[in-house]
Parts: C-alpha cells; sequence; structure tokens
C-alpha cells in the first residue's frame, strides 16, 4: 500500500533537523520500497504491507535513534490524503489574498469538536473538519484577527500537524 508520513515539527528553525537523504535512507532501512520525499518539511511517500499504526511507531523508533529526537509522525494512506483534500473548496489558496493550511490530526483531536475547543475567532476565517484533519482559510488581512497563531500554545496543537494548501493538494495527486 502507497502510505505518506507527516513528520511533526522536523526542519522548522533549528531544531529536528535532518536532510532529506538522510530521512529516504532512514525509511529504506526500514525495509520500506519507493521512498521518496516532498520538500524539506517531513513529508515521506512509501510503500509497505504493514499497518499504520505499526509504520507510525517504527518511524518515530527509528528518528529517535537516528537523530536522538522525539518527532511525532502521522501516517496516512494516499486514499486518506486524497479523500481530505477533496474536502478542500477549489477557491481556497496561499497567495496574496489568503492563506489555507490543513491541520492533519492525530486520533486524540480527530473530531468534530476540535473546531470549538480552539482559541480562534470564527468570524474571521472559514473552518472546517473532515476525518483526519482540520482546514481553514482566512483572507491575509485577517489573520491577526482570526487569532490562529494561538493555536500554537493550546493543548491540541501536539497532536497536528500542519502543512499548507499546495502541500496537501500535492500529496493527495500520488
Amino acid at each position: 500500500m502507497k502510505y505518506v508520513a507527516l513528520l511533526r515539527g522536523i526542519n522548522v528553525g533549528k531544531n529536528n533537523r535532518i536532510d532529506m537523504k538522510s530521512l529516504r535512507s532512514l525509511f529504506e532501512m526500514n525495509g520500506y520500497l519507493n521512498v521518496a520525499t516532498y520538500i524539506n518539511s517531513g513529508n515521506v511517500i512509501f510503500e509497505s504491507d504493514k499497518e499504520t499504526k505499526i509504520l507510525a511507531e517504527e518511524i518515530e523508533v527509528s528518528l529517535l535513534k537516528t537523530i536522538g529526537a522525539e518527532i511525532s509522525v502521522l501516517v496516512k494512506t494516499v486514499h486518506e490524503l486524497a479523500h481530505i483534500a477533496a474536502q478542500i473548496p477549489v477557491n481556497w489558496e496561499n497567495d496574496t489574498e489568503q492563506r489555507t493550511d490543513i491541520a492533519y490530526l492525530f486520533d486524540e483531536a480527530d473530531t468534530e469538536d476540535i473546531i470549538n475547543e480552539l482559541p480562534i475567532r470564527k468570524e474571521f476565517l472559514d473552518v472546517r473538519y473532515s476525518t483526519g484533519a482540520l482546514m481553514w482559510n482566512v483572507k491575509r488581512e485577517n489573520y491577526n484577527k482570526s487569532q490562529l497563531n494561538k493555536i500554537i500554545g493550546h493543548r491540541l496543537y501536539q497532536y497536528m500537524t500542519i502543512r499548507n494548501v499546495n502541500t496537501a493538494r500535492y500529496l493527495a495527486g500520488l
């Protein structure tokens, strides 16, 4: 089966740095096939016959041994990513006028109630839940008013990994 591993918090700032060649090698050493990476933010495409939970655990252990950091890994099938991307309105983009992000959710946060739990101001953005993800679109002029930046300090933030809409659409098209 074809999967995408979404690594949370790598290559952001100075912490948890790993180059994509090393990341591909780590996946290949675990016996995964047809390994490829997409951009430098922890998106790894690969094939395996194992279940997603087992894959996530194996990858997390390998990352801990390799880079010495505990990295949360969310593994999704390409079909799951395609389903999520199909829920994104076609006019949602990242451009000078608007910003669109997809927060892929770990099981601990994967509920529609997450919209009401986050400290955001919904009147300034369009936020939607789809199984496995939370997606939002905000006019750039309203970004600060939306308080999206307050998500970072919220207890549920540790159970999501965020990608921009362009990355989400690319991964969905695999």
